[in-house]
């Protein structure tokens, strides 16, 4: 990944609103949310909305998919990988042994669970 790809992609989710959107949808995971749900669930005007999904789709974290009318926004599971990856690349030397406490949290994805223990 080109130190540009990597400047942009940062710069996108370096933005309040743009972060909220990209949590949310790391949340939800690859069958996303339609614009307007999260709009919605982050309490923004739909014309705002657009215009930082817009910048987070040009980075390629997130992508669109249009169903009909609606359009469906879901992370981009390679390219946030990729960028993870880049980050780290020259990570302790080329020791992984010394990097396995700075990825441990990306490997450690567990599934949801409600108070009861269950998955919601």
């Amino acid at each position: 990944m080109e130190a540009s790809d990597i400047i942009a992609s940062l710069a996108a989710i370096a933005h309040d609103m743009r972060l909220k959107v990209f949590r949310l949808l790391v949340r939800v995971g690859p069958e996303g949310l339609a614009s307007g749900e999260i709009a919605r669930r982050l309490q923004t005007p739909a014309s705002t909305m657009s215009a930082h999904l817009a910048i987070l789709a040009r980075t390629g974290l997130i992508q669109a998919h249009r169903d009909s009318r609606v359009v469906n926004y879901a992370i981009a599971p390679d390219a946030v990988r990729d960028l993870f990856a880049a980050l780290v690349s020259d990570c302790c030397d080329g020791r992984p042994d010394l990097c396995g406490p700075l990825l441990a949290p990306a490997k450690t994805c567990k599934p949801r669970t409600t108070k009861t223990g269950r998955k919601p």
